[in-house]
């Protein structure tokens, strides 16, 4: 009573835009894809085949950086774990990914 009736109308011109306006609705999605790809994932992806490339190359005697901030040199070597001295007759094992950095010799004393 109070309500009118509503019809819908049918809309030929834009039955014929359909396709084109669904590309240009997708464009903005794929356009930030792209630039969040280049910003974040790809750096991201370099440094990880770097930091793998870093561990593959580590030798005894190295002076390493481990993740929790100790600095030490490694003694001995195994296939996922290292022992890191840290001070004369001290030892810790870590893994070898925990490994954040390769100091120049002469830095650990």
């Amino acid at each position: 009573m109070f309500i009118s009736n509503a019809y819908a109308q049918s809309a030929p011109a834009a039955a014929a835009g359909g396709a084109e306006s669904t590309l240009l609705s997708l464009l903005p999605l794929v356009l930030m894809f792209v630039v969040l790809y280049f910003i974040m994932i790809r750096p991201q992806m370099k440094r990880q085949k770097e930091h793998k490339a870093m561990i593959e190359a580590l030798a005894k005697g190295d002076e390493v950086v481990v993740a929790g901030g100790l600095v030490g040199r490694v003694s001995r070597m195994g296939d996922s774990i290292l022992h890191v001295e840290i001070a004369d007759g001290v030892e810790i094992q870590v893994q070898r990914p925990s490994v954040l950095q390769v100091l120049p010799k002469g830095t650990f004393k």
